[in-house]
């Protein structure tokens, strides 16, 4: 029976349909078609063919950018701070290792950024501020993520990195909080970037309010104090003289100190009652050693006089100054007549 399906073979055995688009994919039995070519006829189609699939590349990169899933370099000019600040100053120390790491080891982590909302060509910190700050001292371009962002998204994107990372002191995390509702963001805004619930952010915008933010930042980030102490601190300051505290802080000596020591030493000043200055016999009526072992006191009373030697080793002392009365009765009496 003859077929309806028409098969012109060419001389060099190319296979050419003449029937229907649909019937065209219908094997025929005991024909094997040779291998198509599928190489462009013409320069023309091959070009429009590049043109394409390079626009169609062109799409997908700028699909990624927006979408904030690629990685690009930019110069660090040309990138500006969060508009929120996380952190109590700089270590110089720290910030020079990271350098050094990444122009041994390149940047690892890309920083995320945002198009600058308010200056065109810019760029704005979501996080990795010490990243940028770092690839600054080389003198190179900072691998970035850009991707558009909200005021809030930006926060979280910047309190939920650092919270990964774990680098950020709890006074830290409590005057971003701080600043952040100063900048009326909602407490649930805040609560998401700082992954906490409301009684702790309750606590940090606490503590913030009652220890006056010059005296934070005199302190410094205080890496190993948690959140009991500042509010200890918190607690000792309404019957303290801060102007006191923050002279005490800026001298030269107490600046030297680590940042948790200084927090230490505030509390020290605090909590630690001023010792009376150790008088004299002749002058003030009583003595005492340096190490308040012995505390002498002298009473007089027209022609009597009354000694009182108390304190841990008064007993000893005293029987010690009686055992020798008679020397230091003829030494006294040496002096006098000299």
């Amino acid at each position: 029976m003859a077929r309806k399906n028409l098969i012109e073979v060419s001389v060099d055995n190319q296979a050419t349909e003449t029937s229907s688009p649909m019937t065209a994919a219908r094997p025929i039995a005991g024909f094997v078609p040779p291998a198509v070519r599928n190489t462009p006829i013409g320069g023309i189609t091959k070009t429009l063919g590049n043109i394409t699939q390079k626009f169609e590349r062109a799409q997908d990169i700028e699909k990624q950018l927006a979408e904030g899933q690629t990685i690009i370099e930019i110069d660090p000019a040309l990138v500006d701070s969060s508009f929120v600040s996380d952190r109590i100053g700089t270590d110089v120390v720290k910030l020079a290792q990271l350098s050094e790491q990444i122009r041994d080891h390149g940047q690892q982590v890309p920083i995320l950024v945002r198009p600058h909302p308010d200056a065109r060509g810019r760029y704005q910190v979501a996080y990795g501020h010490r990243r940028l700050a770092a690839v600054k001292l080389l003198g190179v371009k900072v691998r970035a993520v850009v991707r558009e962002l909200s005021d809030d998204q930006l926060v979280v994107s910047q309190g939920q990195e650092n919270n990964a990372r774990t680098n950020l002191s709890y006074i830290e995390r409590a005057l971003f909080a701080v600043r952040l509702e100063d900048r009326s963001f909602s407490r649930e805004t805040i609560m998401a970037a700082l992954g906490i619930d409301k009684a702790a952010l309750s606590k940090m915008v606490s503590v913030v309010r009652q220890v006056p933010i010059e005296l934070i930042e005199a302190i410094g980030a205080a890496p190993e104090v948690g959140r009991r102490r500042w509010m200890e601190l918190a607690d000792l300051l309404p019957k303290a003289s801060v102007k006191n505290v923050l002279a005490s802080l800026s001298e030269p000596e107490t600046k030297a100190l680590s940042s948790d020591q200084r927090f230490q030493a505030v509390v020290d000043a605090l909590t630690t009652k001023p010792e009376k200055t150790p008088k004299s016999i002749g002058a003030l009526k009583s003595w005492a050693p340096d190490d308040k072992s012995v505390r002498v006191s002298l009473k007089t009373n027209g022609k009597t006089a009354t000694i009182a030697i108390g304190a841990v080793n008064g007993p000893l002392f005293a029987t010690y100054i009686t055992e020798r009365l008679d020397d230091l009765y003829a030494d006294w009496q040496s002096k006098q007549e000299n």
